[in-house]
């Protein structure tokens, strides 16, 4: 090789250098282990490396958000109104409610204070926890719609589920209710334009979360809405781990039977998943923009006693709310910890509350997959989860099928079902939402689900561990390294 040309080399080796650490450091918020995570991408992978973090790196600027909240505020000034009055109210009166204990007031008053989300009681509250009871259900409220139904999903497929869904959204548009489907564009690729013109021409409208389109050139890719949300006539929602596609009905011989865990909510609290509904059309769907109508905000039936708070939270905001949820549960646990998630990757905070808790006498059980869906992520995952295992923390690998549920529950008191994975892209890349409810019945009833599936898993012990090779231990510490921008 030619002086000149190593000369060249050298000088370009350099450049990428230069130019990965101005790129890393320019954003001042980043976290360290997203910035360490990022120059090995960059260094190791010259030129190409910045291509990847021009789709995958780059984060919100301070106008975007601007422009996102703005957007999303618009048309809901009478209610935003009366939400920060409720809120003003629970704060000097939140401590006297008699029926709270104290741990369930700590957690309240965290997102009264962080979220300004208030307590919404007298709710009745359903956990699904299987795709046919759960799209069963989810048919027949449709098909009982009487003024509009607003669908919001992660992913929508067009297979057999999928068809029978929007058969019955066609024929409830062909009778006058307002039908609208909001599509994250990355998962939601399995729409095309010719099938969202022919569901337009239906009387259904679509958007695109936030205003995205599935394009080569869109740099907002990395930022996914993976809420679920369905709210029928303002009167019932849905939320929880649940998309549409047929192997949420164990269809996909990949994954077998499908364990996932969904909500079914009536009362109080209909009407914050309603407004996040709005916010989230609005900020995609300009256009045609939702306006507060009492139609769509109706007075709750009081048909329940859960008490609980709707929290939302995403890239538009650094406050990581369902993080911060999950840390004050972890952090107030005294008996016993039950987390069901996918993908385990967890943060420094997070893993620190944990360890302490463990150490401190409560019982952590962890349960994830047997089986991945996402390889990379899932090899990250089992290196965090040797780390529990040694910790003395139980941990269960579901053999059922494929569990894709995402709940936390603490010592009989409180219970978190949600959109969110015990991930770092769930916190702080994802548009997510999380139920965080307040009713020993409901904990408890979570607490026996976890048990049942316990019996349906095999617990990952450290004779396991040391089975693993040394390719495999490698593979996991590579994704481990990289598991702050997965």
């Amino acid at each position: 090789m030619s002086s000149g040309l190593t000369s060249i080399i050298n000088a370009f080796i350099l450049l990428n250098v230069i130019f990965a650490v101005i790129t890393v450091f320019r954003d001042r918020k980043r976290d360290i282990t997203a910035v360490w995570a990022w120059l090995l991408v960059l260094i190791l992978l010259p030129g190409i490396g910045f291509v990847i973090y021009a789709f995958f790196g780059r984060k919100l600027s301070k106008k975007e958000i601007e422009q996102l909240k703005a957007q999303e505020q618009a048309g809901l000034t009478p209610y935003i109104a009366e939400h920060q009055e409720l809120v003003n109210n629970q704060k000097e009166r939140l401590e006297n409610e008699s029926y709270f204990t104290n741990i369930q007031v700590s957690q309240a008053r965290l997102f009264l204070n962080m979220s300004n989300v208030p307590v919404s009681a007298e709710n009745h509250v359903t956990l699904i926890t299987d795709g046919k009871d759960k799209f069963k259900r989810l048919l027949e409220d449709i098909r009982q719609a009487t003024d509009h139904i607003h669908i919001c999903y992660y992913i929508f497929k067009f297979d057999m589920i999928g068809s029978e869904i929007i058969d019955a959204l066609r024929q409830k548009a062909e009778e006058g209710v307002e039908v609208r489907l909001l599509v994250d564009p990355v998962s939601g690729r399995y729409l095309r334009g010719r099938m969202v013109q022919e569901l337009r021409t239906l009387g259904i409208d679509v958007a695109w979360s936030f205003g995205q389109r599935l394009s080569i050139l869109n740099f907002r890719l990395n930022y996914r809405n993976h809420r679920k949300i369905v709210i029928i006539d303002g009167k019932i929602a849905y939320t929880g781990g649940f998309n549409v596609g047929d192997e949420y009905l164990g269809k996909v011989k990949k994954f077998g039977y499908w364990r996932d865990t969904h909500l079914k909510i009536q009362g109080n609290a209909v009407p914050y998943i309603q407004s996040r509904f709005f916010m989230d059309w609005n900020a995609s769907a300009p256009q045609s923009l939702l306006t507060y109508d009492k139609k769509y905000f109706p007075t709750p039936e009081k048909i329940g006693d859960t008490s609980l708070q709707v929290i939302s939270s995403g890239p538009d905001s650094d406050r990581e709310d369902i993080k911060v949820g999950y840390l004050n549960m972890i952090s107030s646990a005294k008996e016993y910890i039950m987390i069901q998630t996918p993908y385990f990757i967890p943060d420094d905070a997070l893993m620190e509350a944990i360890r302490i808790a463990i150490f401190s006498g409560v019982k952590v059980k962890l349960m994830i997959p047997c089986k991945p869906d996402h390889p990379f992520v899932y090899t990250a995952t089992l290196s965090y989860v040797e780390n529990l295992v040694e910790l003395g923390a139980e941990v269960y690998l579901y053999e059922n099928g494929f569990i894709h549920a995402k709940t936390i529950v603490i010592d009989d008191k409180i219970v978190s079902v949600g959109t969110a994975n015990f991930d770092i892209r769930s916190f702080k890349l994802n548009f997510e939402m999380n139920v965080f409810m307040y009713d020993e019945q409901l904990a408890q009833e979570q607490a026996a689900l976890f048990s049942q599936d316990i019996e349906k898993s095999s617990q990952l012990t450290l004779e396991d561990i040391n089975q693993w090779s040394g390719w495999y231990v490698f593979k996991q510490q590579f994704s481990r390294l990289l598991s702050p921008i997965l």
